[in-house]
């Protein structure tokens, strides 16, 4: 049995879960990446969206030595993403390679349509600095300070990892030690403009060091009193290397240590009260990488990571951590040379859309308040969020029914759901993903896994992977118990609306 409270709030609930990482940032510009954000917004599957700032792009060198910025691919972008509703965090990245101190050609890291930016640190800080002055001071000017200082902005994105800063340091120190030169700039260059803006970092990886890293880091923020006002993680649940070795299998709890540490030291090192905001998570890492490299990718395609995602929500919601964010990376989504091949992505090439797209539109229909709730030992793979509304009332709960380490293929079961202290009778829409609901994966491969579908057949496979209504009666004060049958790995959204 599964109790709701219906008359009983528990605690106020902030939507932490509901943000997605949109990468590469200039493919916003793009017809496909305006068609996926079009999507996104049409169905409310995400409220705050993650760019880079592109400097690489924005801020280059006249022919008498002076930089010269460009905004206006950086306008577009923005001024997109606001139509369409969304809020914003932005990344204030990468090096320019003419500020980058080592010139070295294996030091240029390719990306996007060409852009290019060097994996070293700043040749002059000062330059740095006044890169992030003008920057702020353009989106000031351009968007309003108030509307600015809701965006959070961090220094940097995984700066620990040789992969984007400093490849050459001898050790994790000196990388740190100069991630510090780079964020007092950034600190200095954007509070000369505001104060009321809203800044952070260090947007660290999961790699070898950086706890380390970020313990060096904290503690010099915390000795100069350095303006700091969220800390940003990035937090993985497996490494293909370790997935395709059997060391660590698919389990929506292994995201959750690494941001268990994280908080640890910032408890530590005088932070115990900041804000978290994780802007980089996924059940695996490697976005680049599909079933070819590691055939467990393929959760990404179906209905396990919806599943992962739920569970990940009631981990989350129920710990100490004061998490602002949580956003899944959707990086990796330029690259498909085929159609739902295991990468990390909303959509597939041809435009379907996976489970894990369905579970953000389903997770971000929840309320402002969470309801006081229970389910019975006997459930114990049954998790709910159960919520309600202010504005009008209706209440709204996201059921999950699978195991969290995905180990135990689970029976088809019916579960009763009360709704205690209802005050008038509510009618019920009830939304599903599972194997056989809103799963565009299962559709695919009962046909074959075509690749070089006619528009008919793909427009099939789509309308499988859409999201449903279903009339699921109505509860009342005199009946107020739902039965509710789910399969294994099921997500179910019920919706009670005021008859």
């Amino acid at each position: 049995m599964i109790k709701v409270f219906c008359n009983q709030k528990e605690k106020d609930l902030k939507n932490f879960w509901g943000h997605i990482v949109f990468h590469p940032t200039n493919a916003i510009e793009d017809d496909w990446g305006k068609a996926y954000l079009d999507k996104i917004a049409e169905d409310g599957a995400a409220k705050t969206v993650r760019i880079y700032s592109m400097f690489e792009e924005i801020v280059t060198l006249d022919e008498n030595g002076e930089m010269q910025f460009d905004f206006s691919k950086n306008d577009y972008r923005i001024d997109y993403l606001l139509s369409k509703g969304f809020d914003l965090m932005i990344v204030y990245a990468f090096i320019p390679p003419w500020l980058s101190a080592e010139q070295d050609d294996k030091l240029i890291k390719p990306r996007y349509k060409n852009v290019y930016f060097h994996k070293s640190y700043a040749s002059d800080y000062s330059k740095w600095e006044e890169i992030c002055r003008v920057y702020t001071q353009h989106l000031v000017d351009r968007y309003g300070e108030d509307t600015v200082a809701k965006w959070p902005i961090h220094c940097y994105n995984e700066p620990d990892l040789t992969a984007f800063f400093y490849q050459n340091a001898p050790s994790y120190v000196e990388r740190a030690e100069e991630y510090c030169k780079l964020y007092d700039g950034f600190e200095a260059g954007v509070t000369s403009v505001s104060k009321k803006i809203r800044i952070g970092g260090c947007g660290l990886s999961e790699g070898p060091t950086h706890f380390e890293f970020l313990e060096h880091f904290l503690r010099y923020v915390k000795k100069t009193g350095k303006k700091f006002d969220f800390l940003s993680y990035h937090s993985y649940g497996t490494f293909y290397t370790q997935a395709n070795a059997g060391l660590r299998p698919l389990n929506a709890y292994d995201s959750y240590p690494n941001t268990l540490t994280v908080k640890k030291i910032a408890d530590m090192c005088g932070f115990k009260d900041i804000p978290f905001i994780c802007d980089e998570w996924g059940g695996a890492t490697d976005g680049y990488f599909g079933m070819d490299k590691c055939p467990m990718f393929e959760f990404r395609e179906n209905e396990l990571y919806s599943a992962y995602y739920a569970k990940l929500l009631t981990y989350y919601d129920e710990s100490v951590i004061d998490q602002d964010l949580l956003m899944i990376c959707l990086s990796g989504q330029h690259d498909l040379t085929e159609d739902l091949m295991g990468h990390r992505n909303f959509f597939s090439k041809s435009f379907y859309p996976k489970p894990i797209f369905n579970a953000h539109v389903l997770a971000n229909k929840l309320g402002d308040e969470k309801l006081c709730h229970y389910v019975d030992l006997q459930e114990e793979r049954v998790s709910i969020m159960p919520s309600r509304h202010t504005s009008d009332g209706h209440i709204s709960a996201l059921l999950c029914y699978a195991d969290p380490a995905f180990a135990v293929n689970l029976p088809e079961k019916t579960f009763d759901t009360v709704f205690e202290g209802l005050d008038k009778e509510y009618k019920v829409t009830k939304y599903v993903i599972d194997k056989t609901h809103a799963n565009c994966y299962t559709k695919f491969c009962e046909l074959g896994r075509p690749q070089d579908a006619s528009e008919e057949i793909k427009e099939e496979i789509r309308r499988a992977g859409a999201l449903q209504a279903e009339d699921a009666g109505t509860v009342s004060p005199e009946s107020n118990t739902l039965s509710l049958t789910m399969e294994n790995n099921a997500v179910v959204l019920l919706e009670l609306m005021p008859a």
